[in-house]
């Protein structure tokens, strides 16, 4: 009896399991597709080199770019160059500095 609780219990979890990781896929799907439409094909072929290798990186830069799109800024396909403008914005750290204090 207790067994087939935690049987019927563990498909659940799985159930649970399988529909957020297809939700995941579907809404990853959907901004691929939406980067399709508003960036050239080499921006888009860059976006997703950039997603290969720093997921959380693609996220921001899609994110800015869906809010370009919505707000308006955004006149037609959006370039390479801007895109690496884009990235050059987000990516940019403040250099550390470094004050002596004499006694």
């Amino acid at each position: 009896m207790e067994e087939e609780e935690q049987q019927g219990g563990d498909q659940r979890v799985m159930k649970k399991r399988v529909a957020a990781a297809l939700k995941s896929m579907q809404l990853e799907q959907q901004k691929r597709e939406a980067m399709k439409q508003l960036l050239e094909s080499q921006a888009y072929e860059r976006l997703m080199n950039i997603r290969v290798a720093n997921h959380e990186l693609y996220d921001q830069v899609v994110n800015v770019i869906i809010s370009l799109a919505q707000t308006g800024r955004l006149q037609g396909k959006m370039s390479e160059t801007m895109l690496l403008s884009i990235l050059s914005k987000i990516t940019t750290k403040k250099e550390p500095t470094i004050n002596f204090r004499h006694k």
